[in-house]
């Protein structure tokens, strides 16, 4: 099964290098064939103090668990366990909310996000205080999936700005986890919403009012 597991992410993470249309826009960006020059040269400004704050907050978090591992209190498994986590987490993400996105970043959507592919880097983070090949593997491969986005991000950084590349624009957009975000948040307050008056309800009707 964890052999499996391992075929699965390492082909996705090679999938990664290639141009590819089942894959989201917003890791596609990087790639000369989906840039749609808008006809602007403004390219807009990347936060990267952000992008260097979040690689830090993230190399000392996992560097707690990583000390943890060497101290014995944590083994292996739960270091795979860990990226289990953190895959669930991606996932929590891209469809439901991301504090990269509302903390940090501030973009509008994962289409433009300036850390799209450091995704698989950090979500196998924990692998590298494991001692074994074929899970290195894994994080070697990402890690160098993040170096080669990098690169085109300071090489090409036209592609990965909605103002100088059609193919970020909402109207070229195929996705649409905008939209389900918006639409989860609107149903969340309605909850909210209505557990408050259901609340307010029930202690009128404590207090003996009519």
């Amino acid at each position: 099964m964890i052999f499996v597991t391992w075929v699965v992410f390492a082909v996705e993470i090679i999938m990664r290098f290639f141009p590819s249309r089942w894959e989201s826009p917003g890791c596609q960006k990087q790639f000369a064939r989906n840039y749609i020059k808008s006809g602007s040269t403004e390219i807009g400004s990347h936060d990267n103090n952000s992008t260097v704050l979040i690689a830090l907050i993230w190399v000392v978090f996992n560097g707690i668990f990583g000390w943890l591992h060497m101290l014995g209190i944590l083994d292996d498994g739960i270091m795979i366990l860990l990226c289990s986590l953190y895959s669930v987490c991606d996932m929590i993400c891209i469809l439901f909310f991301c504090p990269f996105q509302s903390w940090f970043m501030k973009n509008k959507c994962c289409s433009v996000c300036r850390i799209y592919n450091w995704d698989y880097a950090m979500m196998f983070t924990p692998l590298f205080f494991v001692r074994r090949g074929y899970f290195w593997s894994l994080l070697v491969l990402s890690v160098i999936l993040l170096f080669r986005w990098e690169i085109s991000f300071f090489r090409y950084p036209e592609r990965f700005s909605e103002k100088t590349n059609e193919y970020l624009r909402c109207k070229n957009c195929t996705e649409k986890l905008c939209t389900h975000k918006h639409q989860l948040h609107s149903l969340w307050k309605q909850i909210e919403a209505e557990t408050a008056a259901r609340i307010r309800r029930l202690r009128k009707h404590a207090d003996g009012a009519p």
